[in-house]
């Protein structure tokens, strides 16, 4: 186990792992990608998960969000033992609690930027009512209600993350995790995406956890947590 526990202060923890691993197997071959992560995140956090490829950022972040489950320890996520929840239960709680930004927007090309927005209020069965205002809402929030029925192909990938950022907050989730959310864009849309993230974080209270290799991404965060080869290495706060 790992003897040094990462907490980054700061209230009631929204997230907290103990003692967490995580294993892959190649046939009989068994690879280890976390070992022994102890951390706390505080509610309203802005955390970014930093590493070189391979040190485990994205399966911690897979952990955290409720896709993937862990091999060893515990690990409690906006109230929830996710261990303890059965695979329909933890997709009822995803739903619920937690808001998924990609690199890649996995914007559905078939939907316009209402419908896709408006996907996880269908799953969580939401009146008609209730979807458009909460759609709307979340549209302007990212500055898009005139782009409402404009199609993925009808968008630039500013705008594509934009409308992903929509879908993610739509339901009002505690938690936005986020998958190199500026690694498909150029420079300028990249600010304007870390600019409404961490607006999100200031403004509306949103628990982000953000993976990253673009220190210049990074330092929209609060605080910068490093893995090396699968454990935690070393968290910095951010002097923005």
């Amino acid at each position: 186990m790992n003897t040094d526990r990462f907490d980054l202060g700061g209230g009631t923890p929204i997230i907290t792992l103990r003692d967490i691993a995580k294993s892959y197997w190649r046939e009989a071959l068994e690879i280890p990608v976390l070992q022994g992560i102890d951390l706390e995140i505080p509610a309203g956090a802005y955390v970014a998960l930093m590493g070189p490829s391979g040190s485990g950022k994205t399966t911690l972040l897979n952990l955290i969000a409720g896709i993937d489950r862990p091999t060893g320890g515990s690990l409690e996520v906006c109230g929830h033992e996710l261990n303890g929840l059965d695979d329909d239960q933890l997709a009822s709680w995803r739903n619920l609690h937690v808001g998924f930004i990609f690199q890649n927007y996995n914007l559905v090309p078939v939907l316009n930027a209402f419908e896709n927005v408006e996907l996880p209020l269908l799953v969580s069965g939401a009146g008609r009512r209730e979807r458009r205002e909460r759609v709307e809402r979340a549209l302007t929030l990212v500055n898009l209600t005139d782009k409402l029925q404009n199609y993925p192909r009808q968008l630039s990938g500013g705008q594509e993350q934009r409308v992903a950022i929509a879908r993610a907050i739509v339901t009002d989730p505690d938690l936005l995790v986020a998958d190199e959310p500026t690694g498909a864009l150029d420079a300028k849309n990249a600010e304007e995406v870390l600019g409404l993230m961490e607006r999100l974080n200031t403004e509306f209270g949103k628990t982000i956890v953000m993976v990253t290799h673009d220190p210049k991404a990074a330092h929209h965060a609060r605080h910068q947590i490093h893995l090396e080869k699968g454990v935690l290495d070393k968290a910095v706060e951010v002097n923005r």
